[in-house]
């Protein structure tokens, strides 16, 4: 009896499709399931940054947002027949392409970017142009399934800084502020990461596109409602920091802190999105009965006729699109087995005018090198008792947990008392960033990069060298060097660092002899 109800509301489902959707419906589920099938790890990784980072959670309302979106177009697109085209193969083989360079490259986000992509290529694919027009907004609202935004969290500490510091100063509060860290009477603030806004800033970006499309038709109304719903929550964070700091004066720091979670976490925001929405209810113009999309218009628009002569079986398209994510994976797995030599041990060569030395360090720092194959740790001295140290790791290869620059390795160990201040600039312009624990301990680190015939501090570029050779199957080791010096009166530690760098000559030559690669 069971199964008999089940069959008959399977069948009263699909009596429900119009007829020409039945089988690409079924075709772009098959496809769906095969790209989840095959990079099942990377769909895993990004469900698992869904539901676990809150920065993330409000991802998991876009599934349902989508099938919702979709589900108000159904009437209209049972006026149009979806036609798999092969030019959708043309951006499915990029989102492949984007998926590789950044598995190869370690960059996570280009490969979630990569298969989302995919996964709307496929749309286009199987259904052609005519129905993609029609399924435009949704198909484009998937890339909000990507998680990414984390990338801000630098900028917007700064920001939150700067609004902090304003606010709290007209307020009549003396205060000095050193990049993310604010001096009061009350107590020594960060602005942590945890305080960017940025979990609240994406998730709004996620709202008001959304409700800029289901609520407006102007496209002047859409942009300004978009504008607003990028700087209010800028904003709103900005005054929730100062907020903290205020109570903080009168109630101390233990009650601000417990004041700041329970209010500004679950409530402040809320109502900040209630605003947003209240302020844009007046200008809303799109009336709840109006479509979103004309399907006697895009079915009798002559334009897509021209598109649709690039028809093919879609057979023939699922084959295409099989075989192209099968040469990538290969690609990726001969890759991944790529290790350099290396040699047993490290050896920092000698410095003119530094000697190694033992030094007892103010507070304890040490970076940290994740699956590193070799790492050393050393002192130096110069004749004036200024004093570097050089932590230098050798890796054979780059990938999931032996990445050099990947989030919480370097300079700033995680789970320490160290905080990220601000950044340097050395007297010869090169950049650096400026560290402290505990409010009364500093130090100033210059992290480098090493691989071939390139050293630089960019993570970018390492990334590039590093995509550059695995793509073309290149074997070459990686080194990581951090040179870092502790600030204390009368000495400049960004100097310090450059004048022990002008010591070593080449500096890649340098890291070279030590990890005895020439």
């Amino acid at each position: 009896m069971r199964l008999d109800l089940a069959s008959s509301r399977q069948a009263a489902v699909v009596d429900r499709l119009a007829p020409q959707w039945r089988a690409p419906l079924a075709q772009l589920a098959l496809a769906w399931t095969a790209l989840l099938a095959l990079f099942a790890g990377d769909w895993a990784e990004m469900v698992m940054q869904w539901w676990n980072s809150s920065t993330y959670n409000h991802i998991l309302l876009v599934p349902p947002i989508l099938i919702w979106l979709v589900y108000q177009r159904a009437s209209e697109l049972a006026k149009l027949t979806p036609q798999a085209w092969w030019p959708g193969l043309i951006p499915f083989a990029g989102a492949l392409v984007i998926w590789l360079l950044g598995d190869v490259s370690g960059l996570a986000t280009a490969k979630h970017i990569g298969l989302v992509a995919a996964m709307q290529s496929l749309v286009v694919l199987l259904f052609g142009p005519r129905v993609s027009w029609a399924l435009l907004f949704p198909i484009c609202y998937a890339a909000f399934l990507v998680p990414i935004g984390d990338e801000l969290v630098p900028a917007l500490q700064m920001i939150t800084a700067d609004i902090t510091i304003a606010l709290t100063e007209s307020s009549g509060i003396p205060a000095h502020i050193e990049g993310v860290f604010i001096d009061t009477p009350a107590g020594l603030f960060e602005v942590a990461e945890a305080c960017s806004g940025v979990k609240f800033l994406i998730a709004m970006i996620a709202l008001g596109t959304l409700v800029a499309h289901v609520c407006f038709r102007s496209w002047t109304r859409r942009i300004a409602f978009m504008a607003l719903a990028i700087a209010l929550p800028i904003l709103a964070n900005g005054v929730r920091a100062w907020g903290t700091i205020y109570i903080a004066q009168s109630q101390g720091i233990s009650f601000a802190a417990g004041f700041d979670h329970i209010f500004y976490g679950w409530i402040f925001f809320a109502l900040v999105m209630g605003a947003l929405l209240a302020i844009g209810w007046k200008f809303f113009d799109r009336q709840v009965e109006d479509p979103f999309i004309d399907g006697d218009a895009i079915a009798a628009e002559p334009r897509f006729a021209r598109l649709e002569q690039y028809t093919i079986r879609p057979a023939i398209a699922l084959v295409g699109a099989a075989a192209m994510a099968l040469v990538i994976v290969i690609w990726s797995s001969q890759s991944h087995v790529l290790e350099a030599e290396l040699g047993d041990n490290l050896t920092l060569p000698a410095v003119q005018g530094w000697e190694r030395t033992e030094y007892l360090q103010d507070y304890p720092w040490q970076p940290r090198a994740g699956g590193a194959d070799r790492r050393l740790i050393a002192t130096y001295a110069d004749a004036d008792g200024r004093v570097v140290e050089v932590f230098l790791a050798l890796y054979s290869s780059q990938g999931e947990g032996k990445e050099a620059g990947s989030f919480g390795q370097g300079a700033l160990p995680l789970d320490t008392e160290w905080r990220w201040q601000s950044g340097t600039t050395a007297p010869d312009g090169v950049v650096g960033e400026r560290l402290q624990a505990l409010g009364s301990y500093r130090r100033v680190a210059e992290t480098w990069y090493h691989r071939g015939d390139w050293t630089g501090g960019s993570k970018l570029r390492l990334k590039i060298e590093t995509l550059q050779d695995r793509l073309f199957l290149n074997a070459q080791p990686t080194a990581m060097l951090i040179l870092s010096s502790e600030e204390r009166y009368g000495v400049d530690a960004a100097q310090t660092i450059a004048d022990f760098r002008s010591s070593t000559g080449d500096l890649g030559e340098w890291i070279d002899r030590a990890a005895a690669l020439d």
